[in-house]
């Protein structure tokens, strides 16, 4: 049997284990406590635990370190955030980034695929497509790692990494449940501090709203309309804003937690009056918040940010037409943070056969995509 991550079995196998192993079933919650409360990263830092059973259990499971090694780290930048760029156990890279508040909080961004299926026009992460999905043990490793690194548990935790959580739905949903768990069995985090982050993918948020968890959701939208979102986010070829919207506002009324939308301004495409008066008609009749976004440059989508003016400019006219929103900084612009940048900048340059290198692609917004395929295949699992 080939090995998975040790984050990858739930406590309760955790102690199936170590007593099939003939050590006693207490084992299991020092390997725990090492685990999510000390951050281990190899077998040996799981100190208090016999070698017998260390190595037993190292040849069954892949130790938090081997589950998501880091190989580059990317910053700090002005902001202090730093971009981790890590090898998987089968050698394919994802990210994760650390981002910091002024006020000492820390923020997690994980990614959930090797690259990504849905290949928005200004996002690097689904230049290649989607190599795989991660399991939940690959996930919950990044979160561990940047533990380490800050010293101590994440604050916030957002998979608004590489990939479409709604796409890798029950692994990211467990390594959410994961993250919520309180010590020994989980990293402690509030489950209002975790936050899920959709392209759109209609049936995801649906299960999503039947699970009962006080997770937050956030649903990148980029656009008020059909023809524009299409040629930014291939996925609304397949869940159109006539089946998004719907869906969100049935997400609140059903949870009562408040959807937040994500909105890339990009100069002369999405950014005008007119798509002011488009997004108050679109969300105005229900309760959201609106986060936006200054593009961050990708090269290979010929686009650029508004002015900083123009930014302010548009989330007032927001605010003053009844739509709370707020207009975020982007982070990381100095150290390739942006969704797939750092890995796809390492493909470009040939270090890392496995991780599927391939030629460089010229996009712009109308460029077509080959992601509703994949929509397809995947959305019926949801």
């Amino acid at each position: 049997m080939s090995r998975i991550s040790v984050f990858s079995i739930s406590s309760e196998a955790l102690a199936d284990e170590v007593r099939a192993l003939g050590a006693p079933v207490w084992r299991a919650r020092q390997i725990e406590e090492a685990l999510f409360g000390k951050f281990a990263a190899s077998w040996e830092d799981v100190s208090l635990v016999p070698r017998a059973l260390r190595d037993a259990l190292a040849a069954k499971f892949h130790s938090p370190g081997e589950s998501f090694s880091v190989i580059e780290v990317a910053g700090e930048d002005a902001s202090g955030t730093r971009k981790l760029l890590g090898r998987l156990a089968d050698g394919q890279l994802v990210e994760c980034v650390i981002i910091p508040a002024p006020d000492g909080r820390a923020t997690v961004c994980l990614s959930c695929q090797v690259g990504c299926p849905c290949r928005c026009a200004f996002c690097a992460s689904g230049l290649t497509g989607c190599v795989r999905s991660l399991d939940s043990g690959e996930i919950l490793a990044q979160a561990s790692c940047a533990a380490r690194i800050l010293g101590r548990r994440p604050d916030n935790i957002v998979f608004m990494g590489s990939g479409e959580p709604f796409l890798n739905y029950d692994a990211v949903l467990s390594a959410a449940r994961r993250l919520n768990a309180p010590k020994p069995s989980g990293f402690g985090v509030g489950a209002r501090r975790i936050t899920v982050s959709t392209s759109g993918v209609v049936p995801g948020i649906e299960r999503f709203s039947r699970e009962g968890l006080q997770l937050e959701l956030s649903v990148s939208l980029h656009a008020p309309d059909d023809e524009t979102r299409s040629r930014l986010m291939p996925v609304n070829r397949r869940w159109p804003l006539g089946e998004l919207i719907p869906a969100c506002r049935r997400y609140t009324e059903s949870t009562g937690r408040i959807v937040t939308f994500e909105y890339t301004l990009v100069a002369g495409l999405n950014d005008g009056p007119e798509h002011v008066r488009a997004l108050l008609r679109l969300l105005r009749p229900f309760p959201c918040r609106v986060n936006l976004i200054a593009l961050n440059p990708v090269p290979e989508f010929a686009g650029r940010a508004p002015r900083p003016a123009e930014c302010e400019a548009f989330r007032a006219a927001l605010v003053r037409g009844g739509v709370n929103a707020t207009m975020r900084r982007s982070k990381g612009r100095d150290v390739s943070g942006a969704c797939g940048q750092l890995r796809r900048a390492r493909i470009l340059a040939g270090a890392d056969s496995a991780a599927g290198a391939d030629a460089p692609v010229q996009r712009s917004a109308a460029a077509p995509t080959k992601a509703s395929a994949a929509f397809s295949r995947t959305s019926s699992a949801l």
